[in-house]
């Protein structure tokens, strides 16, 4: 069994953690995103995995050579980027039948394997896994009859109103996407299902109460972290707080139960942290308060610093004693003294 997973977005939502690391290797719960989906793809039979990205392309490929067992990582160089649809056509030459199609930043528990079957059993050509959210307006709806057929994909609505939106995963035939030229930006949610739909061809959907989460906002990210730590996620389970191995944290600093500690990372006395997570190698000094914030890798709070709701990108600094609140701080750069309004949509340079 093949899987195609979509790594190529520039993780713009997630800035300025995805300026020098791909969404879908951000570590979660101190593992790759990306290991997560390749570990939940082997569980379910898949052993190969066909993948490109133009976006910090090296990051991937230290990323496969560190990775062992199923599936094995197929990568296809993708110059320029080729949109959801345009990636999925570009590996059409190495698919041999009926294969899955993942987000590849996208944290999910769905079993895949029920998923496969009731696509065979409707013998359809595509497949569409479904969500129900009780605010559809960040997304698009899709709307299908009573056995699952989908009869059409509408635009993200105006108003607050539930519904079933399109959960990123796909098994598909290689049908589905014949005659689309490769090496073109395609979207298979605005191009190719459209097609297939107004074509006749069966294009159903499958509805899951499957855990579910779009890790496209620093909000988000947080919350996979803490919906894992309380064990909402099936096969993931860790101790609420959760602290790495080689990670430093002193007697005298104060962790609550939604907190993350990545590897080699140093929380000094006294320093509190609540609902964050601090990535590998980053230190929170002496005094300092951390809340509601992300701390990229290597990323340091000074002593007696304070930081809430903000992101601090992969070597960020915030200096001795300041406070920053709703700051977005990029590489290598620090913040003192100043408090942004606007929650995590502002920026410290």
């Amino acid at each position: 069994m093949k899987a195609v997973v979509l790594v190529g977005g520039e993780g713009t939502r997630l800035r300025p953690l995805t300026e020098t690391v791909p969404k879908p290797l951000l570590p979660i719960v101190n593992r790759p995103l990306l290991h997560r989906v390749l570990d939940h793809l082997a569980e379910h039979g898949v052993n190969e995995v066909i993948a490109s990205s133009p976006y910090l392309e090296e990051s991937f490929a230290t990323f496969i050579a560190e990775r062992h067992g199923d599936p094995r990582i197929t990568w296809i160089t993708e110059r320029e980027p080729l949109g959801t649809g345009g990636a999925i056509v570009n590996a059409l030459p190495r698919l041999d039948g009926t294969f899955l199609v993942l987000n590849g930043d996208i944290l999910t528990d769905l079993d895949l394997a029920a998923m496969l079957e009731f696509h065979h059993r409707q013998s359809a050509v595509a497949t569409i896994s479904l969500h129900r959210v009780e605010d559809a307006r960040p997304f698009g709806l899709v709307v299908s009859e009573t056995d699952g057929r989908v009869l059409e994909f509408r635009e993200k609505p105006v108003e607050l109103v539930p519904g079933d939106i399109n959960a990123g995963t796909y098994v598909l035939e290689p049908r589905a996407i014949d005659g689309w030229k490769p090496d073109r930006t395609i979207s298979i949610e605005r191009e190719i299902f459209p097609s297939l739909i107004e074509g006749g061809a069966p294009v159903y959907s499958h509805l899951s109460d499957a855990y579910w989460l779009d890790l496209g906002t620093p909000q988000k990210y947080l919350q996979a972290h803490f919906d894992i730590l309380e064990g909402k996620v099936a096969g993931i389970r860790c101790p609420a707080p959760f602290r790495a191995e080689t990670a430093t944290v002193d007697l005298e600093a104060r962790l609550g139960r939604w907190v993350v500690i990545g590897e080699h990372a140093v929380v000094d006395a006294g320093a509190e942290i609540e609902d964050s997570v601090v990535l590998d190698a980053a230190s929170v000094g002496a005094g300092a308060r951390v809340v509601e914030s992300i701390l990229g890798p290597g990323a340091v709070v000074e002593p007696n610093a304070t930081v809430i709701g903000s992101v601090l990108a992969e070597g960020a600094r915030v200096k001795a004693g300041a406070e920053v609140e709703g700051a977005r701080i990029s590489p290598g750069q620090s913040a003192g003294g100043v408090r942004p309004s606007g929650g995590l949509s502002a920026e410290t340079h």
